[in-house]
């Protein structure tokens, strides 16, 4: 497993141009951070204050076999008797599952997550805490005699790692009803077998810890090989989470494999657009007058009700109301606290004359026509000449950012190593 980090972790280097060498050469015959800080931070030490926040959503995963489904309802965010109606938060909460996707340390209560999702970037922000129970479970990791005995310092922080974002991952599953999402090694994103093999590790740690795997998603970079791994990884019983999803073929690809959750990123498509042109799926959702990102959302959610894939539509990068209120329907809405905040404070009158549209349902599915082409059977071939310049160089980015956090964690642990008292 460490082997196969190291084999990948020169070529992600450079990613985006890997990504682009292959686009190139599968296309000339027919025509790519931050994670999760602390959502749990009701668990840590109030007297810190800590300003802790995270750039990526906690993800409001329900578990579809042991765990009850949690409803973003906010019931104690339902307006007072004398406004006059519901929040706006309370009426959304009805369509899609409306989540926060930032916490600072005040927020817990006002916004509590059903789930949560366990990175690099969240362990190298509970080592820059004071002792908390968060703290103490990657000290445990580092004081492993497992980890301890093997051969070389590579094998050693790989081990250390694997069994910090377990250890941090068991903990929160004891305070959040729905399910932990663990995030899988970047490095390892142009391999499907060292994909597998990292998950079925990661899976072993959780399961000697009493997590079973029905509490657990894993999060996996759309590149192919990263949806063939989830392919092979779903046929198990293990649930996928795919991330950077920035193209229908990513998406519809991953829906085939039978990925649980598919995160798609509204806003940061919209920058793109904005900033950059000549992407083909992006010209076209221009050219209907649509948001690339919105339109990549309600495509997917279309495709995969409309020919039955069991997969879960996640949007993310919301920017303002107006997109939560565009894709209403749709699983997720992981929503920044700006937004949150704003959709509680606004009410919704008694008497209907003001109401939201579903615009995401089985009924939009099932008018939405989509062209043979995007109805294939996905294979690397056209998956990747289907790739475009917005989601190569978006997909590139992730996957770059997510490499260097890692490689931030193994450095500071090798220099916190032994931990103290140990």
């Amino acid at each position: 497993m460490a082997t196969a980090a190291s084999l990948h972790t020169a070529s992600l280097s450079s990613s985006s141009t890997l990504l682009q060498v292959m686009h190139n050469i599968f296309s000339t015959n027919s025509s790519h951070l931050l994670q999760i800080y602390l959502m749990i931070i009701h668990q840590l030490d109030r007297r810190s204050r800590l300003p802790v926040r995270s750039l990526l959503p906690i993800a409001a995963f329900k578990s579809s076999k042991s765990c009850t489904p949690i409803r973003a309802s906010f019931t104690d965010f339902s307006a007072s008797p004398d406004t006059g109606g519901r929040t706006e938060l309370d009426a959304l909460s009805r369509f899609s599952e409306v989540v926060p996707d930032t916490v600072v340390f005040d927020d817990f209560e006002r916004f509590p997550p059903t789930a949560a999702t366990v990175s690099s970037s969240l362990l190298l922000g509970i080592c820059s805490l004071p002792d908390t129970t968060f703290k103490g479970a990657v000290d445990t990791a580092l004081a492993d005699k497992q980890c301890y005995g093997l051969g070389s310092l590579e094998d050693r922080m790989t081990c250390f790692v694997n069994k910090a974002l377990v250890n941090v991952g068991g903990e929160l599953s004891k305070l959040v009803p729905g399910r932990v999402s663990t995030e899988v090694d970047a490095r390892l994103a142009y391999d499907t077998h060292a994909i597998v093999g990292k998950v079925e590790s990661l899976l072993h740690l959780y399961n000697s810890i009493d997590v079973p795997a029905e509490r657990l998603l894993f999060k996996i970079p759309a590149t192919w090989q990263g949806i063939e791994a989830a392919r092979l990884l779903e046929s198990e019983g293990i649930q996928t989470h795919m991330t950077f999803v920035y193209s229908f073929c990513q998406a519809a690809a991953a829906a085939q494999a039978g990925a649980s959750v598919i995160q798609i990123f509204v806003g940061r498509l919209r920058d793109w657009a904005r900033n950059h042109s000549g992407d083909p799926e992006i010209e076209a959702a221009l050219k209907r007058g649509e948001d690339p990102g919105l339109a990549l959302v309600t495509k997917a959610y279309n495709y995969i009700h409309k020919y039955g894939h069991k997969s879960k539509i996640m949007a993310a990068s919301i920017r303002n109301k107006q997109d939560v209120f565009n894709v209403l329907g749709v699983d997720y809405i992981i929503t920044p606290l700006k937004i949150l905040q704003a959709l509680k404070d606004s009410t919704t009158p008694d008497d209907d004359k003001y109401t939201f549209v579903e615009r995401l349902s089985s009924h939009s599915a099932a008018a939405y026509n989509f062209t043979q082409e995007e109805l294939v059977k996905w294979d690397q071939c056209s998956f990747v000449s289907a790739m475009g310049p917005a989601s190569l160089e978006l997909l590139a980015n992730g996957m770059d950012g997510y490499s260097n956090q890692v490689k931030r964690v193994e450095e500071l642990f090798g220099k916190i190593w032994p931990p103290p008292n140990v």
